[in-house]
């Protein structure tokens, strides 16, 4: 509960600006240098920054204890009783809208080369993807998305963090060789990404399961042929946005189900849909 209570007074706009100005440096660093991999530039290691923002930012204004509580709800997999179910559709989710996005392109006509993944592949690309995911999500999920939602419904705190996610990015995409159009696709993936990471935390109430979709997200665009070089986010964007509209539809659904009567009705149908 202490967690709570102080999240509620937290700052989404100070944290945005600090991991921002954080971010400087990386984007500077990415501009002079070459890139991690084939599809990946130096200022993707910005991905420490909304972690650090929500440290510093904590340390300032919060009281002794709160830095600890906040990272023991980044990793705690006894935040909710229900993670572990949360946690597989979190990643079910994203691969989803991958596995989509491939069978698109290729029902498009699009020259794919064949898929060659070894079987530690897998596992090595999520633990390398769940830490960056774990360090944004410090920030994102756990120091900003409570005060938003307190305030705002789901879909506007997915917006909200999905542009500013979106934007943050801008420089690093750019960095990577990436043309204006496959940049607005990714920006939309990005938001609609955001969206349905909101809704899995307000569903699961813990930190590790958008941690968990975050990490499935980027391992599966890195299982694209040539480790993510023939990822089409236009295609993979499109998907999001309609997932996305789908958790937005099933959340209002059972806010109204709740509504009809002081009984909800499970499985009732939703007007409109």
């Amino acid at each position: 509960m202490s967690g709570w209570t102080e999240s509620r007074h937290r700052s989404p706009v100070r944290l945005i600006a600090l991991t921002f100005a954080l971010s400087v440096p990386f984007w500077l660093a990415g501009a002079v240098t070459g890139r991690l991999s084939q599809t990946l530039p130096v200022s993707a290691l910005m991905a420490c920054c909304p972690l650090l923002a929500a440290v510093l930012l904590i340390r300032r204004h919060e009281p002794r204890g709160a830095v600890k509580r906040l990272l023991r709800r980044v990793v705690d997999w006894r935040a909710a009783p229900r993670t572990g179910r949360w946690s597989a559709l979190a990643i079910a989710l994203p691969l989803g809208v991958m596995a989509g996005s491939y069978a698109v392109t290729v029902l498009l006509g699009r020259s794919l080369p064949e898929p060659r993944v070894s079987p530690i592949e897998v596992p090595l690309l999520f633990a390398v993807f769940l830490v960056a995911a774990a360090c944004e999500e410090a920030g994102w999920t756990a120091y900003a998305t409570d005060p938003l939602s307190t305030r705002w419904s789901l879909p506007v705190t997915g917006v909200i963090l999905g542009v500013t996610w979106a934007v943050w990015h801008l420089i690093p995409y750019a960095q990577a060789g990436h043309g204006p159009l496959w940049i607005a696709g990714q920006c939309l993936y990005t938001v609609a990404l955001r969206v349905v990471i909101v809704w899995l935390y307000l569903r699961s109430a813990s930190v590790l399961t958008a941690v968990v979709c975050h990490a499935a997200s980027n391992v599966g665009w890195s299982l694209f042929p040539d480790h993510g070089s023939h990822y089409d986010p236009v295609v993979a964007g499109g998907i999001a946005t309609g997932v996305a509209l789908l958790v937005v539809m099933v959340r209002r659904c059972g806010r109204r189900g709740r509504r009809i009567g002081r009984v909800r009705v499970p499985g009732g149908p939703c007007p409109g849909a």
